[in-house]
């Protein structure tokens, strides 16, 4: 359809004038036009005629809809929203009323960004946090490891039904069982609640430690978003190279102010034993079983152990 705008604008001539009548003769005979005055007979010719450019634009916006080449290829004027009309009865009479309304794709977009603004990341890879998820795919992945993907998804309902928990949950398994993945998918789900998460890979978050030594400032606003997120999640940890200050300091200030206030989740290739033989030995001041201890004190009695059986799926299609 040709644009009215040019049409209208260039009235003068007389062959255009005519290709403004056929115009309008088109427009109102769209089947969207039509069903819009069998819905409301109240609308007349002259309503019709005073609202030729919002029908033009309804029913252009209406025809790229049906032909949607992607939310990132949008062809209407608001990109990823429709013209709606409406006819209303004001107090100047009978009225088409044109609004600009989100598409299904639009507000599926603006919900997933929502979601992934609750979610903080330091170092993990964010491909596992902006893959799509399949609860049956996740279920039927590997059979084996169905009783923690049952515990996980248990969990995730029990704070929608209940609110917020206190206890977490510490996935322990051997390599690419997918433990990351199910912990990725609890912050995904629990974010669409409307719950704030952060996830942390251990061995960089340590690594990078040494650096914030000298940026007080970078460690201060690290760890405050790390103690006030609802969900907070260690991911590999066991997996670090630690030193006293990054063990007493910061993961201990951060375990200390969280427990028994919000959840804090792990995810280890360790059991809880194995973990707190690795918290008691540092790289400088070797071994000190009563700081692992101390540190243990404050993840063991708040988490619930998931043991993650299953082979390794990593590098797998």
């Amino acid at each position: 359809m040709e644009s009215l705008g040019e049409l209208m604008s260039q009235m003068k001539s007389p062959q255009l004038r005519r290709r403004s009548e056929e115009l309008k003769a088109r427009l109102l005979n769209e089947p969207l036009v039509r069903d819009l005055c069998i819905r409301h007979p109240e609308l007349g010719e002259e309503h019709l005629l005073r609202g030729m450019a919002k029908l033009y634009q309804y029913v252009n916006d209406s025809r790229h809809c049906a032909n949607c080449p992607g939310l990132d290829q949008c062809p209407n004027d608001f990109p990823g929203h429709f013209t709606k009309l409406t006819v209303e009865d004001s107090g100047a009479g009978t009225q088409l009323i044109d609004r600009q309304v989100p598409c299904p794709k639009q507000l599926r977009f603006e919900r997933e960004l929502s979601i992934k603004k609750r979610i903080h990341s330091f170092y993990v890879d964010e491909r596992a946090l902006e893959q799509g998820y399949d609860e049956v795919e996740i279920m039927s992945k590997d059979s084996v490891r169905a009783p923690a993907v049952s515990q996980v998804f248990r969990y995730i309902n029990e704070t929608k039904e209940s609110g917020l928990q206190t206890r977490g949950l510490y996935l322990e398994g051997h390599f690419g069982t997918g433990k990351t993945f199910l912990m990725s998918y609890l912050l995904h789900e629990l974010a669409k609640e409307g719950y704030s998460g952060v996830i942390v890979y251990m061995p960089e978050f340590v690594e990078d430690l040494k650096s914030m030594m000298q940026d007080s400032q970078k460690l201060k606003e690290m760890t405050e978003i790390m103690k006030q997120a609802d969900l907070l999640i260690f991911d590999d940890i066991g997996a670090e190279n630690l030193n006293p200050w990054a063990r007493d300091h910061v993961l201990g200030s951060i375990l200390n102010y969280r427990m028994n206030r919000k959840p804090t989740f792990y995810t280890s290739n360790y059991s809880l034993n194995v973990l707190e033989k690795h918290l008691s030995f540092t790289s400088k001041d070797g071994e000190e079983m009563h700081k692992g201890q101390r540190l243990m004190d404050r993840i063991a009695p708040f988490v619930d152990v998931v043991p993650v059986g299953g082979s390794n799926k990593r590098g797998r299609v």
